[in-house]
C-alpha cells in the first residue's frame, strides 16, 4: 500500500497541494484527473521523489519515502516512470533503452545472462522484440511509447507512475494505447498511478479516479460512482458533463425553471440543493417536439455516428443533450426537454 498523509506543497505563497490524504491499494490502477494547474503532476512528482513535500508523509507500507526528516532519492524508490514526452535517447536502440535501468548499481550483482533474459522477456511482452535494433526515429509514436513503458517495467517495480503518457498521440492511437496500458497492468500486477486531464482516459482504464481541483481532492471514487453520483458541482460538470438546471428545492422535490416542472431529487447530494440546481447528464434529457418539459431552442447539432450531440438554449443557460440519431432536430427548432431519471 502507498500512503499519502496530510501532503502539502507550497511554492512561495502558492499552495499547489493542500492536505492530500490518500491510500493506494496494491495492484490498483488509480487515475489522477483534473484540469491544468490543479496539482496532479505536482502530486505525482512528490510520490516519485522529484520534489520534497512542504509537509506530510509519503510511505510505501512501513517504509517512509518522504517526511519525518526522510527523503529517499528517486532511484532508491521501488517505482518506474513513464513520461509524456517518451524521453528516448536518439543514439540508443530499443534494446539499449530497455536494458538501461539494469545498468544501475542496484543490479551490479545480477549476471549478464539474467539481465539479457529479463530484457528479452520485457521486449516480448511489449511486442517490441522485432524492433529491438531500431532507433527512436525509426519508430511510430505508439512504438516509442511502448519503449518508454518497457524501460519503466523492466526492473519490475511495485509502483508505476505515468504522467499524461498519451497526450502526444493522435486520437486513434490513444484508443489502442489505452488497451496496451490495461494489458500491461494485468500482466505486471503493478500499482499504477496515472495522471491525465482526459476524462475518457481515466474512465476507461482506472479502478478508481481521484478528481483534483486547485490542489485539493474533490472526489475519490470508481468511474461508475463518479459518473452516476458526483458529489460536487465541479465533478458533475467536469466528469459527468452534467447540465446544472436552476430551480427551487422543497424537501426532495425540485421545481425546474419557470415552467415549474417537477423532478424527484431523493438521491441528489446536499451541495446541489444548497446551490439551487439539479444535475442532469446529457443522456438523461430527451428532446421532444412538444408536450410537457422545459422550453429550449436548438442551437447546434453534431453527428457522431451512434448518437447526435445537441446544444440548446434553455432559459439563459446552454444545455448539452446526447440523443439517438433516429429523431432529427435542426438549429432554430423550439423543443421541450424531458428529464428521464
Amino acid at each position: 500500500m502507498l500512503y499519502l498523509e496530510h501532503i502539502r506543497q507550497q511554492f512561495g505563497t502558492t499552495t499547489a497541494l493542500d492536505d492530500i490524504n490518500l491510500s493506494i491499494r496494491d495492484g490498483e490502477f488509480l487515475a489522477i484527473l483534473g484540469p491544468s494547474g490543479c496539482g496532479k503532476t505536482t502530486l505525482l512528482r512528490a510520490i516519485a521523489g522529484f520534489q520534497e513535500p512542504t509537509a506530510g508523509v509519503i510511505r510505501m507500507n512501513d517504509a517512509v519515502y518522504s517526511g519525518n526528516g526522510t527523503m529517499v532519492p528517486v532511484e532508491d524508490r521501488d517505482l518506474g516512470m513513464v513520461f509524456q514526452s517518451f524521453a528516448l535517447w536518439p543514439h540508443m536502440t530499443v534494446r539499449e533503452h530497455v536494458a538501461f535501468p539494469l545498468r544501475s548499481a542496484k543490479y551490479r550483482a545480477m549476471k549478464d545472462t539474467e539481465k539479457k533474459e529479463r530484457v528479452d522477456r520485457t521486449l516480448e511482452a511489449m511486442g517490441l522484440a522485432p524492433l529491438a535494433d531500431r532507433f527512436p526515429h525509426e519508430l511510430s509514436g505508439g512504438q516509442r511509447q511502448r519503449v518508454s513503458m518497457a524501460r519503466a517495467i523492466v526492473r519490475r517495480p511495485s509502483l508505476l507512475l505515468m504522467d499524461e503518457p498519451l497526450s502526444a498521440l493522435d486520437a486513434e492511437l490513444k484508443i489502442s494505447m489505452r488497451k496496451e496500458i490495461q494489458d500491461l497492468h494485468r500482466r505486471t500486477g503493478a500499482t499504477i498511478v496515472y495522471v491525465t486531464h482526459d476524462q475518457s482516459e481515466a474512465m476507461a482504464m482506472a479502478d478508481r479516479i481521484l478528481v483534483m481541483r486547485s490542489g485539493s481532492v474533490e472526489q475519490l471514487d470508481t468511474p461508475e460512482e463518479l459518473y452516476s453520483h458526483p458529489r460536487t458541482e465541479f465533478v458533475a460538470t467536469f466528469v459527468s458533463k452534467c447540465n446544472l438546471i436552476r430551480g427551487t428545492w422543497q424537501g426532495n422535490t425540485f421545481r425546474a425553471g419557470r415552467e415549474g416542472v417537477v423532478y424527484d431529487g431523493t438521491q441528489i447530494p446536499v451541495v446541489f440543493r444548497r446551490a439551487g440546481v439539479f444535475p442532469v447528464r446529457p443522456e438523461q434529457f430527451r428532446i421532444a417536439p412538444g408536450g410537457s418539459g422545459l422550453d429550449a431552442v436548438v442551437t447546434n447539432r453534431q453527428y457522431n455516428g451512434r448518437e447526435i450531440q445537441y446544444s440548446l438554449l434553455c432559459g439563459e443557460r446552454n444545455v448539452t443533450v446526447y440523443a439517438s440519431n433516429r429523431e432529427r432536430f435542426t438549429p432554430g427548432d423550439k423543443v421541450k426537454l424531458v428529464y428521464m431519471a
